[in-house]
């Protein structure tokens, strides 16, 4: 049986002599693996359209055990990502991400959503790509059902002067309730009023307004270091993608 899904490729991985197996994140069926025959010959239809990045229309054959592509349809490559080395690793670290927070035949609408946008983000003049990183992380995190309480003091409930991110407690805390037990004033990023903001904007946001604004340097540093840290409580995994773009 053949079934068309709207996907992107998230990675190739060559098989046998001309064969590649794919990782596809689809809207449809989440994410799933398919076999591209052929595919890495010189004149193979197939060969442009199962390089990362790729979205489009996948025509694709439902096997006993797995898929087969037989064609696929471009929407975007995603090309003028090629152009650049940091954001190609980006890109490559977007869709590694993606990769580890989905699982086969569950509902991924959001996470390709994510994906998606943020790939574009890349190219964005205005946008530096550690504020596109830090949205992608923590809002993938958000989607994960692991967002933090960012709305009020996770312990008083008090709605302003939450300048204290904590990773471990997962949430936001005023300046009184920090220095009181069982934090005595330890353990938390102290981050500006227009950080904690950018932060809740990020999680309440839907994902086509995610990146409809920008922030000035430091409170990008500020976010960026809040994200980086949840993410990394979050994903118990170190990223290939990563490695490099910490050598670029």
């Amino acid at each position: 049986m053949q079934i068309k899904v709207t996907g992107m490729v998230l990675s190739g991985t060559p098989v046998g002599d001309y064969d590649k197996r794919l990782v596809i994140l689809t809207k449809e069926r989440g994410k799933i693996s398919a076999f591209a025959r052929g595919a890495r010959r010189p004149k193979s239809p197939l060969l442009a359209a199962c390089e990362p990045f790729t979205f489009g229309e996948f025509t694709v054959y439902c096997g006993r055990d797995s898929y087969s592509v037989s064609s696929v349809e471009v929407m975007n490559y995603f090309s003028e990502l090629r152009e650049q080395l940091e954001d190609i690793y980006m890109g490559m670290y977007f869709c590694e991400v993606a990769d580890y927070f989905t699982r086969e035949n569950l509902d991924a609408r959001e996470v390709l959503k994510l994906l998606y946008q943020s790939l574009r983000a890349l190219k964005v003049p205005s946008l530096p790509r550690s504020l596109v990183k830090a949205i992608y992380q923590f809002k993938m995190i958000a989607l994960n059902g692991e967002a933090p309480r960012l709305f009020a003091c996770m312990e008083c409930g008090r709605k302003d002067g939450l300048f204290y991110f904590h990773t471990r407690h997962t949430g936001i805390l005023c300046k009184a309730c920090y220095e009181k037990p069982p934090y005595n004033g330890k353990g938390a990023v102290r981050i500006t009023g227009t950080a904690a903001y950018t932060l809740q904007r990020i999680v309440a946001s839907p994902v086509e307004k995610l990146y409809t604004f920008t922030v000035s340097e430091p409170v990008c540093r500020e976010v960026g270091q809040v994200a980086a840290d949840y993410f990394s409580a979050a994903a118990d995994k170190e990223f290939a993608s990563q490695a490099i773009l910490d050598t670029l």
